[in-house]
């Protein structure tokens, strides 16, 4: 059984170094690294986007020039990417820029002893594997370490050694609630693809009586209120119901494109090991649908928008 445990309280536990390295300061990195700031850590973080080191700055963190910069001299270097191919490019890559976009093989130029790579990005977890395989002959420890949830309640999914693990929960608990041990490296991965399975279609169910409710004229914030109260609720209800009724997809938390991405992960999750995937091969569909119509950079509550359209329902 994977076990859960309740990691310490930020900031009651520090480790060695208090120096944490941020590469990828998109929508989640950028919530990681100020969580870290706040906690008591010493944080230099990379992206290459000059706009998302500005916010860093203004968090209280140090803009690094590179993947290297941001691990000089850190025990941890936290990766929070696209996806696991550009985490390969930060690892392994030659220097220079690369076609992710990003300055590789930062981390073994300036890799300190010991570093432990934490990687919260949504991965193929075989990559995750190779990756952990690779930097572990290089001296250096690596944890996938995908996290669930909004940015406010995150739960870490974590999969690698269990010495690393122990060494790695006081920096995780600076920004999760909690963390589970899932198993060997790839592990934490895996799992993190399953929830977002289960979180996927959960929207999907929703977005389709949600539209069912909109086509035959009822009134939708009672609808919505009544099956929050009933059988039918869910976590997605309560963080995508009030965005769906609105046709409200701007600010996004995650976004279509990025959720489609975990999709096509899932469906090869399923081949590989011989699984019937039926519904997440419509709700593949459906995201690709969402993608052609312009959406891929809109909350994934906007899934509702492929369905409202068919419907001829106007989002205003």
């Amino acid at each position: 059984m994977p076990e859960k445990t309740e990691p310490e309280k930020a900031g009651s536990q520090k480790t060695d170094s208090q120096k944490v390295g941020v590469v990828g300061l998109g929508l989640m990195g950028l919530v990681l690294a100020a969580k870290l700031v706040r906690a008591g850590y010493e944080v230099r973080g990379y992206d290459i986007d000059n706009e998302r080191m500005l916010l860093l700055e203004k968090n209280g963190g140090t803009p690094a020039e590179s993947p290297a910069g941001a691990a000089a001299g850190a025990s941890f270097v936290i990766l929070s990417l696209l996806n696991s191919d550009i985490v390969r490019e930060v690892c392994f890559g030659a220097g220079g820029f690369t076609a992710g976009g990003f300055t590789a093989g930062g981390l073994m130029e300036s890799a300190g002893e010991p570093l432990l790579v934490i990687d919260t990005t949504t991965s193929r977890p075989e990559d995750s594997i190779e990756t952990a395989a690779g930097l572990r002959e290089r001296g250096i420890s690596f944890l996938d370490v995908s996290l669930s949830g909004s940015r406010d309640d995150i739960v870490a999914l974590a999969g690698g050694d269990e010495s690393d693990l122990e060494r790695a929960r006081p920096v995780i608990a600076a920004f999760a609630r909690s963390c589970h041990q899932m198993g060997p490296s790839g592990a934490g991965a895996r799992t993190k693809l399953i929830v977002n399975l289960i979180s996927g279609l959960n929207r999907l169910v929703m977005a389709e009586g949600l539209v069912l409710g909109m086509k035959s004229g009822m009134d939708m914030e009672v609808l919505l209120e009544v099956l929050k109260d009933t059988a039918a609720y869910s976590k997605a209800m309560a963080n995508r119901g009030e965005r769906m009724v609105r046709a409200d997809y701007g600010n996004p938390s995650s976004r279509i494109r990025q959720h489609h991405k975990d999709v096509r992960l899932i469906l090869e999750q399923g081949r590989l090991f011989n699984t019937p995937m039926f519904l997440s091969g419509v709700h593949d569909q459906i995201l690709q649908a969402a993608e052609l119509g312009g959406l891929e950079d809109a909350d994934n509550a906007a899934a509702i928008e492929v369905l409202r359209r068919l419907a001829g329902i106007p989002s205003s």
